[in-house]
Formats: structure tokens, sequence, C-alpha cells
């Protein structure tokens, strides 16, 4: 089964979500236009005066790796993702950054007597990997709540285990090992170039050369206007910029698909 279609009117308020078969038709007379790709929304180009909603349940399933999301109209699960965290990837990237600055303090470097006794936390502290998913599932929590008319969340009490996530994504190749212990790669201030940054998806019309064709994926951007791109099929190099067009800004967030759900 594929996810239900989310559907704004005009005035941007969610309605009914709708099987893909009658967004797709919808798209093919001109009486919609594509709003989001991420989740899969569709804008009318009409209001609708008198909104008839259904009750639409939004289910929680927290988890230390994975949450699951899932929209209940009635007994029927009508749209379903999964979020996966990235609470492995900030704790080794906090490591490896203690690492270097422990490393330079005790090198050539005058003696300073150790403070960590000192420094207080905040109330309402929380690791950062734990902060980290409490705001990935309440950022998509109201997004959803934006794209569809949701009336009511439920969640399913589960303790969360900081220690057992393991998604180790950063390794140390972007350090120098040597005297210097600093970056080895200059990162410019300016993330956009050409209207793009990195992370966009875009489509990409190449008319010649060895990767001639259609392509869709994530872009690497560089200041001379010629891109990379991560597809299915591999890297696809080089990509000019005037041939992408936008399908998607980059959120922070990596999408795939899957029909495995009831």
């Amino acid at each position: 089964m594929s996810n239900f279609v989310f559907v704004l009117d005009t005035n941007k308020q969610p309605l009914n979500l709708i099987p893909p078969g009658e967004a797709r038709r919808l798209l093919t007379q001109g009486k919609a236009a594509v709003y989001r790709r991420y989740p899969f929304t569709i804008i009318l180009k009409f209001s609708i005066a008198n909104r008839d909603v259904n009750s639409h349940q939004l289910k929680i399933d927290p988890g230390s790796k994975t949450t699951g999301l899932a929209i209940v109209q009635g007994d029927k699960v009508i749209w379903g993702a999964e979020l996966t965290h990235r609470g492995q990837q900030i704790k080794n990237a906090l490591e490896s950054r203690s690492v270097i600055r422990r490393n330079r303090r005790n090198r050539k470097t005058r003696y300073r007597k150790p403070r960590f006794l000192n420094r207080t936390r905040t109330e309402g502290w929380l690791p950062p990997s734990l902060e980290s998913r409490v705001l990935n599932i309440a950022t998509w929590v109201k997004r959803l709540c934006r794209y569809a008319p949701i009336t009511g969340i439920s969640q399913e009490l589960v303790k969360f285990d900081t220690q057992s996530i393991q998604n180790p994504e950063i390794s140390g190749k972007e350090y120098q090992q040597g005297d210097q212990g600093f970056p080895i790669r200059h990162k410019t201030r300016c993330k956009s170039f050409f209207g793009f940054q990195t992370g966009d998806m875009v489509r990409a019309t190449l008319p010649s050369g060895k990767f001639a064709g259609v392509h869709v994926g994530r872009l690497t951007v560089r200041e001379s206007g010629v891109f990379e791109m991560k597809t299915l099929i591999g890297k696809v190099s080089p990509v000019r910029h005037k041939y992408c067009q936008i399908l998607h800004r980059n959120d922070g967030y990596m999408y795939g698909f899957s029909t495995n759900f009831p």
C-alpha cells in the first residue's frame, strides 16, 4: 500500500488525505499543483468554503535509533514513515572534537588547571544526542499537523537508551593528526551558489557527455558552478548549474520510500 497524499486548499488549509491516483488526476487536470515533495503534498487552485474533514490520529512510536510515525483514519493506516535519528553521529562528532582539543592543550602550551568540575548545566539540560532526537520528533509532529487535519496525538511510552544508538557516520578523516590538529579543509562562508546548496534534490538534464540524460539526485555544489550529483546509480559529474531544476530544498533530512506497512 502506498502512502496517501496530503492536500491543502488554496488558502493552505489542510483537507482529508487522498489516494495517490486521485492526486495524480487532480495534477493532470490542472486543478492542483505540487506544494511539497516530502511529505508529498499538493495544493488546490481553488478554495473550499465548508471543509468536511474526517478525524485523523497521529501515532508516534519513539525509539533510540528510529521513531515510527503513522496517521490513522479510523482503524486504517493511511500514511506512515520512519524517522532515523542522528544520536550516534552527534556523539562521535563531540568525542572527535574533545580529542582534538585535549591534544592541542597538552602540546607545547602552558599548564592550565582542570576546570571541568566548575562547569554547571542549565535547568532542563539534555544530552545533545537526546536533544536532537526530541527536536526531530517535535519538528515532524508540527509539520504533519500543518499538512493534515490531525485531531489527536498518541505516543507509546518507551525508555530512551542513549547508549544503545549505533549508527556511526563520522570519521576522523576531516582532521589532521599531525602537529596542528586543525581541520585540513577550508569551508567557505558562502553556502549557496547559483541558487543551489549542497543537499538540494534536483533534476538534471544533461545534453551530452558520459552521463547524458535525465538524472535525479542530491547536489554537492561548487563555486565554479560545476556540481556533482549523487543518484541511485552512483556519482554523476560534472553537472553544470544551468542544467539543474530544483525539486526539494535541503532540510537536513534524507528521504527514502517503502510500502512495507499495512
